[in-house]
């Protein structure tokens, strides 16, 4: 689950930084009919603030009143849903880096001590679409090293039915056969 917004990978044109800090924050401007709206990124070098554009000359009429809304209100979580939108960060040119901006809840580690039988069928949700490879999710959530992970993915004990290695962004599960 994500504990705060991630970093925007961007050229800064002032420093040439590559990171943005997001924190929540909107611009909105409307000339007459016409509505204009932005997310604000701080740069982390310098301060400087560059804009996401999220609406570009949109019809007041054809904007949902509670979305405008949430933007008048500096909503952190439209911030985060929009950041998130695959349209925004084409339009924008930008990437995300989600280090440090996510954490794992298992739920406790007392369930990994319990003889449960031969196998362990695991389901991993996420609470946004979050980039992460999923044997350093393994690793970290069972508590044992990648290298360990990579192991018992080669000799057939940890299996799923997507693929482990790369990056995964939604629900999968997965067996450890002990």
């Amino acid at each position: 689950m994500p504990t705060c917004l991630p970093t925007v990978l961007r050229r800064c044109h002032t420093c040439a930084s590559e990171r943005f800090r997001a924190n929540g924050k909107f611009r909105v401007n409307a000339n007459h009919k016409l509505l204009d709206a932005w997310v604000l990124v701080l740069c982390t070098a310098c301060g400087d603030t560059a804009k996401l554009t999220v609406l570009e000359r949109m019809n007041v009429r054809s904007v949902r009143p509670e979305l405008l809304d949430r933007m008048h209100d500096n909503d952190p979580g439209l911030a985060a849903e929009l950041l998130q939108d695959p349209a925004v960060r084409c339009r924008n040119r930008i990437a995300l880096d989600w280090a440090g901006a996510w954490r794992l809840d298992t739920g406790g580690s007392d369930h990994l001590d319990r003889e449960v039988g031969d196998a362990i069928d695991v389901s991993v949700r996420f609470a946004a679409r979050i980039p992460v490879r999923p044997v350093r999710l393994i690793a970290e959530g069972c508590g044992l090293s990648r290298a360990e992970v990579e192991r018992l993915i080669t000799e057939g004990k940890l299996v799923s039915a997507v693929r482990l290695s790369g990056k995964l962004s939604g629900d999968f599960t997965f067996t450890l056969k002990r």
